[in-house]
């Protein structure tokens, strides 16, 4: 008869029974997890990079303050197109806020500032939006000739933006552009679309 062993065993190794149905249902859980992350990032990446308007030259549209979501997708597969809100880095500039714009010219186009109004190809832009009279022209009071990358940009408030019309941002490049601002997010009252 074989002697027992009474009180602690230290070298004895206890076995482990894995319930397989419980580890199936974590590595599910994780999985699950894992990809509602990856979703969310994707999505934030393309349709909802949130930012923050900067001074009033989006007025009345867009006032100092307001959160906007800007789609960096859209633009991967269609130009931009006159009458979008843009976002974009000022020549390029990673080290600045994003500055949201009106397109007014597309590449190709000509764009001249003259009487208060604007002319792109030699016609009256006729804007779907309410701004005022344009009383400086600005570097557009010449015609401006796009070339294949480039796009002339208005703030909606005409008197108090720094656009396409100055030096310092003059037209726009395809490659500074971030993406289209198509949703207002703050304040509340002005939840909605972009117009």
């Amino acid at each position: 008869m074989g002697r027992r062993v009474k009180g602690l065993q230290f070298g004895r190794k206890k076995e482990r029974k894995i319930n397989l149905s419980v580890f199936q249902e974590m590595v599910i859980w994780i999985v699950e997890i894992a990809i509602t992350i990856a979703i969310a990032i994707v999505f934030t990446y393309f349709f909802g990079v949130r930012s923050t308007v900067v001074g009033p030259s989006m007025s009345p549209q867009l006032e100092d303050g307001d959160e906007v979501l800007i789609d960096r997708f859209f633009y991967k597969f269609i130009s931009p197109k006159a009458g979008d809100v843009i976002a974009f880095l000022p020549n390029g500039n990673t080290n600045t806020h994003y500055y949201l714009k009106r397109v007014i010219g597309v590449p190709g186009d000509t764009v001249q500032i003259r009487g208060g109004s604007i002319y792109v190809n030699g016609e009256e832009f006729i804007e779907e939006i309410e701004t005022s009279r344009i009383e400086d022209a600005g570097i557009a009071e010449n015609e401006i000739t796009l070339s294949e990358d480039e796009y002339f940009v208005l703030g909606d408030n005409r008197g108090n933006s720094e656009d396409s019309r100055f030096a310092n941002i003059g037209n726009i490049r395809e490659s500074y552009i971030i993406g289209k601002a198509w949703f207002v997010l703050s304040p509340r009252e002005k939840l909605g679309f972009i117009k």
